[in-house]
């Protein structure tokens, strides 16, 4: 049936089905590289904090460097600018955190494109489909058949369908993708507050 239906999608449908899998992409890219950002930073900021309070620096870069995430590369700027004063730790944590923010957001909006575009697509392959039945018509006048106009139909309902079934999904994965990037963000907040009173406060070697 899928087959089928392809075929009668005119010239739309192959734009819609790359669009779909750029999506596709998209979405397991992000997903994956959320899930590695992620971390329990609870967790790795007691860590973090012992190791401080023991005044070794080195081990606690060490284990900034072997924890993937915005977090951990945070709480490595922190601690390199430690002996900066407090106010300068606070611009260094927001000049970082400034930083990341892109890379969480990256290709999202290529996605956000993709989902307003589709049926926009859609549209125009349901225009496209019905010129093609109406050019039969002007042709053939009350002679045209129902297969002759088929076709055009065909096109017309497939493409609205189409655009429809790539849109919908991708909105959804926008969505569910900016919600898992406000979280890492207010990870991210949290996490800074925490990392600055800590090496404010942690001893110097």
């Amino acid at each position: 049936m899928l087959p089928k239906l392809i075929s009668h999608g005119g010239p739309m449908i192959w734009l819609l089905f790359v669009a779909s899998s750029v999506a596709v992409a998209i979405v397991a890219e992000r997903i994956l590289f959320f899930h590695r950002a992620q971390i329990n930073s609870a967790e790795f900021l007691a860590g973090i904090k012992n190791v401080l309070r023991r005044g070794n620096v080195v081990e606690a870069l060490s284990i900034c460097d072997a924890t993937p995430g915005p977090v951990a590369r945070l709480v490595k700027v922190a601690i390199l600018s430690r002996e900066k004063g407090r106010e300068a730790v606070r611009e260094a944590l927001e000049d970082a955190g400034l930083a990341e923010v892109p890379r969480l957001e990256d290709k999202l909006s290529l996605l956000a494109t993709i989902a307003q575009l589709s049926p926009l697509l859609g549209l125009l392959g349901t225009v496209l489909g019905f010129i093609a039945a109406f050019s039969v018509l002007q042709h053939d006048g009350a002679h045209a058949h129902l297969e002759q106009l088929s076709g055009g139909i065909w096109q017309a309902l497939v493409s609205t369908a189409a655009g429809l079934a790539v849109a919908i999904p991708c909105y959804a994965a926008y969505n569910y993708l900016v919600n898992r990037v406000n979280v890492i963000v207010l990870d991210m907040e949290k996490a800074a507050t925490e990392i600055l009173n800590i090496v404010t406060e942690a001893p110097k070697p």
